[in-house]
């Protein structure tokens, strides 16, 4: 078989491995992956970035003799970072030696690689429970894209999102396709469901400060973390009083078990959007995807970031340059970490089951 021979540039067109830093923006404006460009940018609102998120092409196989692909994440934290760091550590490591084990890639590696991953950081609470019981309350949204072999997989537990950009042959105008489901208790599925689960729990969703919250706490009902309300033994003293739940629960409140779809990749689909909800809280899934089919690719992720940033300002009638003079923790009063990934996709590329090279990997706000 003659295999063709792909060689990625982790420097892309800004001619920068790494990224650049401009304040509390951090952006990587355009780079390779197997199947096409990508573009990344991570703007910071917390005290700490809580926000990870990585994109890695080459062997998606620990054995090295599995499919390639590109794997994408995007992780947004709450509590912490601890939760956050864990899985961009662990995850696509996950992912690798259950692709080697089944011999490829499926719903069921992807649920084990979740699944490990949230046993593994669940490990570190029990470790570290009397010493630094807060880790108890750290969690994670978390995000995860697949492409190999003309599909693409998309996995999520959380409130994170991926957006297709598909062209019409009709019309030629670029369609916005929501490809993850969300698992926000504002959703009124997600209410019923975790209802349903819980039948004699009359507090098991509690609308608080006007927005619905698991147990008038938080918003997500699955991520990976949040050990004390998966897990009884980590609700209680010595995790700080405002976490702790006045009864005792017998099964997780909270699931770590991912939504998983599977999509065949065809010519029309340009490119996908991967955000933290950060972006979706400002922009409509047509919003960013017509600007990304609008502009050029380089700098489409920190394009993506400022008009997010715009919306924000406009919301609180300031503008942006006051805005990009609050510093971080403050600023998290006027808008969220916001981390984004654009993937764009070649379909010369896409069904190519040759492609080969050097493995690429890159993370977000790396400094």
């Amino acid at each position: 078989m003659v295999r063709s021979c792909w060689k990625p540039s982790v420097v892309g067109d800004d001619g920068d491995v790494n990224g650049r830093v401009e304040g509390l923006l951090w952006y990587k404006d355009l780079g390779n992956h197997l199947y096409g460009d990508f573009s990344m940018a991570v703007i910071q609102a917390n005290s700490s970035l809580e926000d990870r998120s990585q994109l890695e092409s080459g062997p998606l196989s620990s054995d090295n003799f599995g499919p390639q692909g590109t794997f994408i994440g995007v992780y947004d934290g709450h509590g912490g970072t601890a939760a956050s760091q864990f899985v961009s550590d662990n995850l696509f490591s996950n992912f690798k030696s259950f692709a080697a084990e089944h011999q490829g890639i499926s719903e069921k590696v992807i649920q084990r690689a979740f699944s490990a991953t949230e046993e593994g950081f669940l490990s570190v609470v029990k470790k570290q429970w009397l010493s630094k019981p807060q880790i108890a309350s750290t969690g994670t949204c978390c995000l995860a894209g697949i492409i190999c072999n003309g599909m693409l997989y998309v996995a999520n537990a959380g409130d994170s999102r991926a957006v297709l950009g598909r062209v019409e042959r009709a019309t030629g105008e670029t369609s916005a396709i929501q490809l993850s489901a969300e698992h926000n208790v504002n959703n009124q599925t997600e209410r019923d469901e975790l209802r349903s689960k819980h039948p004699y729990d009359s507090q098991i969703v509690v609308m608080k400060h006007n927005v619905w919250r698991v147990k008038g706490i938080i918003q997500v009902s699955r991520s990976i973390g949040d050990a004390y309300l998966k897990k009884a033994e980590f609700n209680r003293d010595p995790l700080p009083y405002k976490y702790r739940l006045p009864e005792p629960f017998f099964k997780p409140i909270l699931s770590h078990e991912p939504s998983i779809s599977m999509h065949k990749l065809h010519p029309e689909d340009q490119f996908i959007i991967f955000a933290s909800d950060g972006l979706w809280e400002q922009l409509s899934n047509q919003e960013a995807v017509n600007i990304v089919s609008n502009n050029p690719r380089h700098g489409i992720a920190r394009r993506l970031v400022k008009a997010a940033l715009r919306k924000a300002a406009r919301k609180r009638e300031i503008r942006v340059s006051d805005l990009q003079k609050i510093e971080k923790g403050v600023r998290r009063h006027f808008h969220d970490d916001i981390s984004v990934i654009v993937v764009f996709l070649n379909p010369k590329l896409i069904d190519n089951t040759s492609l080969w090279g050097s493995p690429l990997s890159i993370r977000g706000a790396n400094y």
